[in-house]
């Protein structure tokens, strides 16, 4: 998912301490209501309802499986009208909420937010978010494994139900195997080919979701692994001095990047560009399916591959949730839980639709399930999901991010 750099967050408290919550008794009994009721009287209560989706708005291909899977069958099936409001910045659904919430707008237009990371954390913390949900859904319970870290958190932030997990992502690098037949597989290895093939490397400038979890995985390598990391970054004393091997790689390997690190493309989508016509001879994504999908689409070379690094990558789970002020609850949870079914989730993995790896647990799902999603044609730039799977890393705390970002900026962008 596209996540961002939010407001920061004492202001956010600050904006919110100011002005106190006026959610009059009738809301609070419909919250109690339908986090307890029977899910066919949910189900009624949705019936007719108009959902408005809003999300991050730049990839077609989530778009097109939006309006042209999920909508029709969600008003054919259940009665409910699901909308999709494309935004440009995640920041802009958060800030959103902080001004309604300030200014005690309790009947919203968003029913269902697309959220992760930081978006997450900000939320949380000041309130932005309806209630415990998720356990409310009969898809959740029925083959999502709740326990499991990724979860049960989002970034290191405990869930607690206020959101419900809509798929996974993995971090992987595209490159065109007519003109890197062995791609590096460590940063080390990778800083040797950035220098033997000098023009043909870059990363999107942070704060780009992209590049900055490109240089977490700099991080990784270059100072001794994550382990080190899963705890709060105001615990490590010497965080500072810990961070340098990583701004002395990025630093050695910038006059050989693209136009020699004199700049860095604005965004991935940017990136992708350079990629697809040629200029570079390395993407990356953070959607371990985007390659064989722009394969699909003509746009990247039938040649594009996936790799991973030995060491791993990082992955992490992108969720669904209900703002404390949406007006058609009912429908939104109704909506969530469609978008949670194995045949939806089965559908978003097909590059052909979205490519996004499934949020749903495979032992629980039935044999007949499991063999629809096994025969999904991920295509042939995409790697067998148990090579992700055994290459999977943990992300970083949400308080790790900013630090980073503002890291880059003095001591590589800067330089």
């Amino acid at each position: 998912m596209k996540k961002f750099t939010l407001l920061m967050p004492g202001l956010v408290a600050l904006t919110l301490a100011a002005c106190s919550d006026e959610n009059g008794s009738g809301a609070a009994e419909e919250k109690g209501s339908l986090l307890t009721d029977d899910w066919n009287e949910v189900s009624e209560a949705a019936k007719g309802q108009e959902v408005n989706m809003y999300m991050w708005g730049g990839n077609d291909n989530i778009n097109r499986y939006l309006d042209e899977w999920v909508a029709p069958r969600l008003k054919e099936e259940l009665d409910v009208e699901l909308t999709r409001v494309p935004v440009n910045d995640a920041q802009d659904i958060i800030n959103q909420l902080v001004d309604e919430k300030a200014a005690g707008k309790n009947e919203g237009s968003m029913d269902i937010i697309w959220i992760n990371g930081e978006n997450f954390k900000a939320a949380k913390d000041n309130e932005l978010l309806w209630g415990d949900f998720s356990g409310q859904l009969p898809n959740f319970n029925d083959y999502v494994d709740a326990e499991a870290p990724e979860i049960a958190t989002d970034f290191g932030e405990a869930v607690d139900g206020l959101e419900a997990p809509w798929g996974k992502a993995q971090f992987v690098f595209v490159h065109d195997e007519m003109k890197s037949e062995n791609p590096p597989k460590s940063m080390e290895e990778l800083a040797e080919w950035v220098k033997e093939n000098p023009g043909q490397f870059t990363y999107p400038a942070l704060p780009d979701f992209t590049g900055s979890a490109f240089i977490r995985h700099v991080l990784y390598e270059t100072t001794g692994g994550y382990e080190q990391y899963q705890q709060p970054a105001a615990d490590i004393e010497d965080l500072e001095a810990r961070l340098e091997p990583m701004w002395q790689y990025l630093n050695e390997i910038e006059p050989y990047l693209w136009r020699e690190g004199a700049t860095y493309p604005e965004s991935l989508a940017k990136q992708d560009q350079l990629f697809a016509s040629g200029e570079i001879g390395m993407t990356m994504s953070y959607d371990p399916a985007l390659a064989a999908s722009e394969v699909l689409k003509g746009r990247f070379p039938e040649s594009t591959r996936t790799f991973v690094l030995e060491g791993g990558t990082l992955s992490n789970t992108h969720f669904l949730s209900i703002p404390f002020n949406s007006s058609d609850k009912a429908g939104a949870m109704v909506a969530i839980n469609e978008m949670m079914s194995p045949e939806a989730q089965t559908a978003k993995l097909s590059p052909e639709n979205w490519g996004d790896l499934s949020a749903l647990d495979l032992e629980k799902l039935s044999p007949e399930q499991q063999d629809a999603m096994n025969n999904v044609d991920m295509g042939e730039a995409t790697l067998p999901l148990e090579d992700l799977e055994e290459h999977r890393l943990p992300e970083l705390s949400a308080d790790y991010i900013e630090i980073i970002e503002k890291g880059w900026m003095e001591n590589v962008a800067k330089e």
